[in-house]
């Protein structure tokens, strides 16, 4: 799942990259415009099997949305604070070289996990 903070244009080049082997979808698309954090956290939880891209630190900031999110089964990549404003293609240009790191950590660990794409480097941060 990419969330609102991330554009879906980025959620659709994921998607056919990833044809057949990850489902990826933006959340506007998934839930519309309005839905808050805790609900959509609440609904994929619920759900199962989901990870989440972003670029909103406020899941690991804001308690309410924190206590939810780490009682979750969701795990959770946010972008460094440094690639947060970076153009889309720099955005991508990470993603692309963390993917196989974000793949292998998704097999390690469990919900309510999160961790940090750093602007350089290839270790994802725990948060």
């Amino acid at each position: 799942m990419v969330d609102e903070n991330l554009p879906p244009a980025m959620a659709r080049a994921l998607a056919a990259l990833f044809v057949g082997e990850h489902q990826v979808v933006h959340l506007r698309e998934r839930f519309g415009p309005r839905v808050t954090d805790i609900e959509w956290i609440t609904e994929l939880n619920r759900e199962g099997g989901w990870v989440i891209l972003s670029a909103d630190r406020r899941i690991a900031k804001n308690k309410a949305e924190q206590r939810v999110f780490r009682a979750s089964k969701l795990i959770a990549f946010i972008f460094a604070p440094g690639l947060q404003k970076a153009p889309l293609l720099k955005k991508m240009e990470r993603l692309m070289v963390m993917w196989g790191n974000i793949e292998k950590q998704v097999d390690l660990v469990g919900g309510g996990s999160m961790f940090e794409i750093q602007v350089k480097g290839t270790k994802l941060q725990p948060i």
